[in-house]
């Protein structure tokens, strides 16, 4: 007879080497297929006259047509992965969800800020541009990110719904706050800037929400017609690449368009570059130690640290531009973002699932019959 009290020992946790060679050729060799996405997309900016204004000539809330299909082809299969019945278990989490919240508004922003000050203290422009990169908390890739280093879905899903509230809500105000207030405050230049609330709700309704409802109804209707057996072992593997597809698409689409200014000024853009670097280490290695040290597992402390270390480049150079015109500093510092940022959170990626010997196995909503 079983003692009482005993515990089933959870099953061994698969290693790294393990799981990298289960990936697909596609998942496995991402960092290439993105310095390629990146190098063509530069190349095509650079070689290709007037390739950049033809991207740019329609628009969807202030983002290039071209890159509003890649984000949206990008989020679709992901969002359609997640388990939204499952949800709720993830709100009840409240450690998760108020740390969260903290580190995505409070400190990550004040973090850029500091940041900003100390590298660009001398270039006003750029120095702006990266506090707006700071309050522009992500909704999009880290929805990948996440899935690759095998974080939790249905809690990724609720920080990113999260963080598209507040953003709505309170991008705004802390660019006041940050822009105007802090720096009057503490003797410093201030920065005026007026941000459209109509242009960052777009934003987040049409980036988070069309692939927020289609992969809910997709999942729903699949579900529902042909059961959960068959959407997560059939289905899902066959639109499951396209998510790749989607994010090196827009990878191109996205440094094709700013080809010229990352290439006609490579000295700020190692400039600008510096503090994000900084920024994105930082930030997330932080909050790994956050989640480690309050026990929320593997699987939704990576969600935590990459929700927290990532950012919506596409509002920040939308925003930029809109505000500061298309060849401001401003919006440069926009664009270096995505060119710091993507390389750096597909390594830490793979430092994510590295790290995985150090956490205590937990149930995972996401890890059961991952598709």
């Amino acid at each position: 007879m079983a003692q009482t009290g005993t515990r089933t020992p959870a099953p061994p946790r698969e290693d790294t080497a393990h799981i990298v060679a289960k990936l697909s050729t596609l998942d496995r060799f991402l960092p290439v297929w993105i310095i390629a996405a990146m190098a063509l997309g530069l190349g095509l900016g650079a070689v290709v006259p007037g390739f950049g204004e033809a991207l740019e000539s329609v628009t969807i809330a202030g983002v290039s047509l071209p890159i509003a299909i890649g984000l949206l082809v990008m989020m679709y299969p992901v969002l359609a992965k997640v388990r939204y019945n499952e949800t709720q278990r993830v709100i009840g989490d409240k450690k998760l969800m108020i740390t969260s919240l903290v580190i995505n508004w409070v400190l990550a922003p004040a973090f850029m800020f500091v940041l900003a000050w100390i590298f660009l203290a001398d270039l006003p422009e750029y120095r702006t541009g990266l506090i707006i990169v700071g309050l522009a908390r992500c909704i999009a890739m880290v929805l990948i990110w996440n899935d690759l280093a095998c974080g939790d879905r249905e809690a990724a899903a609720v920080l990113v719904a999260i963080n598209s509230v507040f953003q709505v809500f309170m991008f705004g105000a802390l660019g006041w706050f940050y822009l105007q207030l802090l720096p009057s405050w503490l003797g410093l230049p201030t920065t005026s800037a007026e941000f459209s609330v109509w242009a960052i709700t777009l934003s987040v309704l049409v980036f988070l929400g069309i692939p927020l409802i289609a992969g809910f109804l997709t999942r729903t209707l699949g579900e529902r017609a042909r059961g959960r057996e068959w959407y997560e072992s059939t289905f899902l593997p066959k639109i499951g690449p396209w998510a790749l597809y989607g994010l090196l698409f827009t990878i191109v689409v996205l440094f094709a368009l700013q080809g010229e200014q990352v290439t006609g000024r490579p000295l700020d853009v190692v400039r600008i570059a510096l503090p994000l670097i900084v920024y994105f280490l930082v930030t997330f290695f932080a909050s790994m130690l956050i989640g480690h040290a309050l026990r929320l597992g593997y699987e939704r402390t990576t969600t935590l640290a990459f929700t927290a270390s990532g950012n919506n480049f596409e509002l920040a150079i939308a925003v930029a531009i809109a505000t500061f015109g298309a060849t401001s500093g401003q919006a440069l510092a926009g664009v270096v973002g995505p060119l710091i940022e993507v390389p750096i959170l597909v390594a830490l990626v793979y430092v994510a699932l590295w790290s995985r010997k150090f956490f205590t196995a937990r149930p995972s909503l996401t890890e059961r019959n991952r598709p």
